[in-house]
């Protein structure tokens, strides 16, 4: 796996050994940096179910001025903070390890201001998106208009009943849809 984008472009990432991490292919990855390319210079990123850094690190890469990761294995903890050194980006990350699911707590951007940008890449078809949705609307994380990109199963479905979210955009990449939503403070149920 190696960054496609930017100015750490062809570095090459480690990766989690096994099957329990699913990296995001380059294609969608791709697609994905090309869709948010005008979001990314300044941006400042939470990276949820951040698995082995790679988005994040891409987003580096390519302007964003701080990332947080966050993720409760320890195996992948382990091996963002290796990319990070590698690409030494030390003073531009935090790495977090939080279960996403029942809080977000504790968790900062290195810029006091909130993210304007967060993506999530939990498990496939576990029904992770809707209480992951919920846990960041509550968070009080986000900027007011933050975007937020959800990459999962096209038979997953962005749940409809979290009004603090709108979704803007859907691609679909095979088996993998990408949903790119919008946060509107205020707009909770």
């Amino acid at each position: 796996m190696r960054i496609i984008g930017g100015k750490l472009r062809g570095k090459k990432l480690n990766s989690i050994k096994g099957d329990r991490t699913r990296p995001t292919a380059d294609r969608v990855r791709e697609s994905i940096f090309n869709i948010l390319a005008l979001r990314i210079p300044g941006a400042t990123v939470l990276d949820l179910f951040a698995g082995t850094g790679a988005m994040g690190i891409e987003a580096l890469s390519r302007g964003a001025s701080s990332v947080a990761f966050v993720d409760y294995s320890r195996d992948a903890l382990t091996v963002i903070k290796k990319n990070i050194n590698a690409c030494r980006l030390d003073s531009k990350t935090a790495v977090f390890k939080r279960d996403i699911l029942k809080s977000l707590a504790g968790i900062h951007p290195i810029h006091p201001d909130g993210f304007n940008l967060a993506w999530m890449d939990p498990p496939y078809n576990k029904n992770l998106i809707e209480p992951a949705l919920s846990s960041l609307e509550h968070s009080g994380l986000l900027q007011k208009t933050a975007y937020i990109t959800i990459e999962h199963s096209r038979l997953e479905a962005i749940p409809e009943n979290i009004k603090a979210f709108n979704i803007s955009d859907q691609r679909r990449y095979g088996q993998t849809l990408v949903s790119f939503l919008t946060y509107r403070a205020g707009n909770q149920n």
